[in-house]
């Protein structure tokens, strides 16, 4: 061998010792890292996505609400239908949709529930507004009060209703 003197073990740690000027030159770029101006450039790049992508997912949350809101009161109508079938007439306003998940009192022919579980509150956590026999636009009306739980309203605070387009006049 050469007549070095003899290295050492150090488990593959570098170490300062005084082994020559180079040493720590060598140890210093020998560092991964990320510079300061690499992370800026991360850090504006997220911004930038969060700043044009954001909005737009958000907005689709308003529409996410809405549909669900619309399969809700889809599915109560079928299991209001089901109830008319067995009974042969909707539930009133005062039993509401609890009619279709516990039997309202002595109703005969009720071979409920018509539904697996409870009624639900609508996707912005009020309860869904009943009233029949008849309704003002038709047998029934069901509908959700929107974001805004207040009649009438444009986008998410609009009316989602059993009748019509869904904006409740």
């Amino acid at each position: 061998m050469s007549g070095a003197p003899p290295r050492e073990p150090t488990g593959g740690r570098a170490t300062l010792t005084g082994r020559g000027p180079g040493r720590l030159r060598r140890l210093v770029a020998d560092q991964a890292g990320f510079t300061l101006v690499e992370l800026l450039v991360v850090i504006i790049v997220l911004g930038l996505l969060v700043g044009l992508v954001g909005p737009r997912l958000w907005g689709k949350v308003g529409q996410s609400k809405q549909a669900a809101a619309r399969a809700q009161i889809e599915l109560f109508g079928a299991a209001l239908d089901h109830y008319r079938l067995d009974l042969g007439r909707y539930p009133d306003t005062a039993q509401g949709l609890n009619a279709l998940w516990q039997n309202p009192g002595n109703a005969p022919n009720w071979n409920g529930p018509y539904l697996k579980k409870p009624p639900p509150l609508d996707p912005w956590n009020n309860p869904y507004k009943y009233r029949c026999c008849p309704g003002q636009h038709g047998e029934y009306d069901l509908w959700s009060e929107g974001a805004d739980g207040a009649p009438g309203g444009e986008g998410e605070n609009a009316d989602v209703t059993s009748w019509g387009s869904g904006a409740r006049s």
